[in-house]
């Protein structure tokens, strides 16, 4: 007998909140989940795949839409497996052009800690600005 999980158990696993488990089956994005006699979801291994899944296209940006088409084409089997290709070679132009995108922004970033860490060190932006570095004078020199 394959083991179950509750919802709570999903949740901590997966990272996953239970509202947001609940709307991807109410989505339709987690296939073949049954519930108990109470009406109490019953997760798999199989479904928890499905969730890892959901959770890894939601990551890279797709829509509900898209993830649900392509959950659709896991079901339908072998006659998908050419669509499903499709699908991650274009996601995965998709994401590299993100990471591009993201480098970009952590050079801004990085750019804007050192002068923010020059500026801080000057005790003003004057020098940092001008691209001139500046050297505190020491107690001697002032007198």
């Amino acid at each position: 007998m394959s083991a179950s999980y509750t919802i709570g158990e999903v949740a901590a696993i997966t990272h996953l909140s239970v509202p947001t488990i609940r709307y991807y089956d109410k989505e339709g994005l987690i296939p073949d989940l049954k519930k108990d006699q109470a009406g109490m979801r019953c997760f798999n291994e199989r479904n928890l795949g499905a969730l890892e899944m959901v959770n890894c296209l939601k990551t890279a940006g797709m829509s509900i839409k898209d993830i649900r088409t392509f959950m659709q084409w896991n079901l339908e089997g072998d006659a998908t497996l050419t669509k499903r290709l499709d699908f991650f070679n274009q996601l995965h132009d998709t994401v590299e052009n993100q990471m591009k995108q993201l480098e970009q922004t952590l050079n801004t970033i990085e750019y804007k800690q050192h002068y923010y860490r020059q500026a801080v060190a000057d005790g003003t932006e004057k020098y940092v600005k001008t691209g001139t570095t500046h050297v505190k004078a020491t107690v001697s020199e002032q007198e």
